[in-house]
């Protein structure tokens, strides 16, 4: 078995300007140490700007949807709050240890960007460290579910805790709002008709 990596790194041109562009396709318990990687390889130091391309990520591994957040954002900036039942909150914050914070930094996101990818993504919107870009408003997934199986073999989901953004909304059903509505930026279009006109 071939392990495909849910990274790729490529450098890209935008009007003049080198664009480091990681594609996230899935997040995986490995996806913070490839996105590290992909960064080193660009480098980050060679590129005017990067783009992170979630859109189709559905999500995945949450804490590597909190984790590749931290990657971008300065010491004790709030990325993530996890909201229980009871109503018992648990704060994810980010170390800032050797975090890439000054690069302009875009997000690429669609209707199927979900759950761990808008953790991310609402991480580094909210603090100001990310522009989103997009044809559309993300999914809205930010609860956190198990299945519990019933007596006849059917399954029901139950709702363990919800997520809130660092600024106290829940994107439940909801999803994120780009800052940028680009109608180019379908999920089959080249990365670069997202980013057009905006570097």
């Amino acid at each position: 078995a071939v392990k495909t990596s849910p990274v790729i790194a490529s450098k890209v041109e935008v009007g003049g300007k080198a664009v480091g562009l990681v594609k996230v396709s899935t997040f995986s318990q490995e996806t913070t140490s490839q996105v590290v990687d992909a960064l080193r390889d660009l480098p980050v130091s060679g590129v005017d700007a990067v783009a992170l391309d979630l859109r189709g990520n559905a999500g995945g591994y949450m804490p590597a949807g909190v984790d590749v957040a931290k990657l971008f954002l300065p010491p004790q900036t709030t990325v993530i709050s996890e909201v229980k039942r009871d109503g018992t909150a648990t704060k994810y914050m980010s170390e800032g240890i050797g975090s890439e914070t000054k690069v302009p930094l875009y997000l690429l996101v669609d209707s199927k960007t979900a759950s761990a990818s808008e953790i991310l993504a609402a991480a580094l919107q909210d603090n100001g460290r990310a522009t989103l870009v997009g044809p559309s408003k993300t999914f809205g997934k930010g609860r956190i579910q198990n299945v519990q199986q019933m007596e006849d073999g059917s399954g029901v989901a139950v709702t363990k805790a919800k997520y809130m953004t660092p600024k106290g909304n829940d994107i439940h059903g909801v999803g994120l709002t780009p800052n940028v509505l680009a109608e180019t930026c379908t999920p089959t279009a080249e990365a670069t008709a997202c980013l057009t006109g905006l570097l």
